[in-house]
């Protein structure tokens, strides 16, 4: 977009583009109340400010296209392309593609096949044809649709049937409690897969190609006030759902059976219209960034081109590779919120320490110790994520969470390698005296 990203539609695709996983929310408001704003809420707004108080003004000062494209600049190709694969699974639309299939499966009465790529291919087919501006004009529409749905629908419910006392009178009592009955450990571990939010390819993206600095901080502050109103709307929304609806065989169709039996015909179709919006916005956004990665910065960095000028054709392959492996998966993990929970759990240990370090030469890892942190940290909580389909370990090995010792692999490399620099940088300084003023880097 020539960097000319305003700061209108910078938060109308900031917002629309990170908020997909409607279907998961509903689904958690039905089961566990309240406590949704605590695991799908809070954590991300504070991972939200963290990148635009730290981040975002460095991120767009640094004039670069992409994630791998600044880990190449601090640490070299090897640590680029170990990037480019960590931010290809997290930019995976497979969740969204999920909630897609399933929500035109439940409005058209499809096959679940059939839907989740009859909807994949709907959302992708302008993300292919006009790139990045594409997108940002569609979000803009999407943005408006999605709060309308429920600003529309919400209203009603609290005029139809009472408000909190309703609520309340309805809803198991765990369901105004803040952990909605799960362990604390289950609630505090979001908040370390929300720190996403600072190696997440969205936030670079909209940040890179911002007007300028100030609208990069400024777009991501405005933008969590956008999704604590939002989340207001699907969490009371979600809890009318459970009070009205108690006995759903399957809660993820929590929103749409609320549509079908309890809402009238025209507010009906302005929610499926918000429920769609939310979600075909968010898929269309995480193919072009999979797209453009699998394109750019695997393919043509791997190939090790002279020059750009085959980079298009490229991106396009990665389109359809992101398009088919997202649709696969769609169809392995029938749960959006399992594929939240695996996807962070890796990619956060992957990317988090090197690539937070890489914006401050103070802290800059050493390149072979930005590479090791990646792989150890990454590898360890994949194979960690992965014990639990053995036989010989019921659940997690010793019920630890996989992202905990992620973080620590990925943290004990990134640690020696600032200890090494630190201690060759001792060993080459003169003794004694000012050495006066330190080079700007």
């Amino acid at each position: 977009m020539g960097r000319r990203l305003a700061l209108p539609s910078f938060v109308a695709t900031l917002v629309t583009t990170w908020y997909g996983g409607i279907l998961g929310v509903g689904e958690f408001t039905y089961r566990y109340g309240i406590s949704n704003w605590l695991v799908f809420g809070l954590p991300y707004y504070l991972g939200a400010a963290l990148f635009a108080l730290l981040v975002a003004r460095l991120a767009r000062r640094s004039r670069y296209y992409t994630v791998p494209d600044q880990l190449d600049a601090a640490y070299g190709r090897p640590a680029a392309l170990v990037g480019a694969v960590v931010i290809q699974v997290l930019s995976s639309p497979a969740p969204y593609v999920l909630m897609l299939g399933v929500l035109l499966q439940l409005i058209f009465d499809l096959p679940l096949t059939p839907a989740i790529v009859i909807g994949a291919a709907l959302s992708m087919a302008y993300s292919i044809r006009g790139g990045l501006r594409s997108v940002v004009r569609a979000d803009a529409v999407q943005f408006v649709l999605m709060y309308l749905g429920f600003i529309v629908a919400l209203p009603l419910l609290v005029v139809r049937y009472g408000g909190l006392g309703f609520l309340k009178a309805h809803l198991p009592a765990t369901h105004f409690v803040w952990h909605g009955g799960n362990p604390p450990q289950y609630i505090f571990v979001w908040y370390l897969i929300a720190l996403q939010t600072l190696v997440e390819p969205t936030f670079y993206q909209r940040a890179f190609a911002a007007v300028d600095e100030k609208v990069a901080r400024r777009g991501v502050l405005i933008s969590i006030a956008f999704w604590m109103l939002f989340d207001f709307l699907t969490t009371a929304t979600g809890l009318y759902a459970r009070a009205l609806l108690p006995h759903l065989a399957d809660p993820v169709a929590a929103y749409p059976a609320l549509a079908v039996e309890i809402l009238p015909p025209v507010v009906r179709g302005l929610f499926y219209l918000g429920l769609l919006a939310t979600v075909m916005s968010t898929v269309d956004g995480y193919t072009f960034i999979g797209g453009v990665n699998f394109g750019r910065d695997l393919l043509w960095r791997w190939r090790g081109d002279k020059d750009e000028s085959r980079v298009n054709g490229y991106v396009q392959i990665g389109f359809v590779v992101t398009a088919i492996v997202s649709i696969l998966l769609a169809l392995f993990v029938r749960s959006a919120v399992d594929l939240w929970h695996d996807v962070g759990s890796v990619g956060v240990p992957a990317l988090l320490f090197p690539l937070l370090a890489s914006y401050r030469p103070a802290w800059r890892l050493p390149p072979g110790a930005a590479v090791a942190s990646m792989l150890s940290g990454g590898i360890l909580s994949l194979a960690w994520l992965f014990s639990r389909y053995f036989e010989w370990t019921p659940g997690y090995p010793l019920g630890v969470e996989p992202i905990y010792p992620g973080l620590l692999a990925s943290f004990l490399p990134a640690v020696w390698g600032l200890l090494r620099r630190s201690s060759e940088g001792a060993k080459k300084r003169p003794p004694g005296g000012n050495l006066g003023p330190r080079p700007v880097i």
